[in-house]
């Protein structure tokens, strides 16, 4: 798979993430995320909003769906969504069902490790049981918590390659990485760079952040491609 750039619309305002999102494809930015924060405020209507303007573009549902798996999945596939989000923790019906609506209406499925106590085993369970695709991710407020007790922040990158070579479907890294670390992404095996916050958003407000945030992309979309 060719490196792809994703960029995480962690926004509560439909307006802001479709602003957002246009100036992300003028950057050259491949896949769209209607984020959880944004699904919280807008819902459905959020991903039809993003589909209805955005006609030709992946979109990404963050559901983080721990149960009623299928419904969630054909909902947001009906609203346009091309892909959404499981998670490892949920029971293994969840992810079927998960899957087998993917199946039935034309999305991709993302499997989430999230808090899992082993993150590769995690990983492949989340192939196992049929995702199309491995989000191999440290938790917001995971990492602010440590942070905040003055211990060493857990990243990504620490259990990457082994998530990589664990699992055959492409990863994606997500949770606190630095601009560097995301570019840095396909060198590790996994393809689908994710821009969120605290790179491209305002993590403590979820607006968009300061800035001259196109250029920043744009160079950033460069950077990725060229690895491909």
């Amino acid at each position: 798979m060719k490196p792809l750039v994703q960029i995480s619309l962690d926004l509560t305002s439909i307006d802001e993430a479709l602003e957002t999102a246009a100036m992300a494809l003028r950057a050259g930015v491949d896949w769209l995320e209607a984020g959880t924060p944004l699904i919280l405020a807008e819902g459905l209507h959020g991903v039809r909003k993003l589909r209805e303007s955005f006609p030709d573009t992946p979109i990404v549902a963050d559901l983080k769906t721990m149960d009623g798996g299928y419904l969630e999945a054909e909902m947001m596939a009906k609203a346009g969504a091309t892909h959404v989000v499981v998670m490892a923790r949920a029971h293994e019906e969840t992810i079927k069902c998960v899957v087998q609506a993917g199946q039935d209406f034309g999305a991709a499925v993302m499997g989430d490790n999230l808090a899992c106590p082993d993150m590769v085993e995690g990983a492949r369970r989340l192939e196992a049981l049929g995702c199309d695709f491995i989000v191999h991710h440290i938790g917001y407020d995971e990492r602010r918590g440590i942070a905040a007790r003055g211990e060493r922040m857990p990243s990504p990158l620490d259990q990457l390659r082994e998530v990589v070579d664990a699992v055959e479907i492409p990863v994606q890294a997500v949770g606190g990485l630095s601009l560097e670390q995301a570019i840095q992404c396909p060198a590790y095996g996994a393809p689908l760079v994710v821009l969120g916050a605290p790179l491209t958003i305002d993590a403590d407000a979820f607006k968009t952040a300061d800035g001259d945030l196109e250029s920043s992309l744009r160079l950033i979309c460069e950077k990725v491609h060229a690895q491909g």
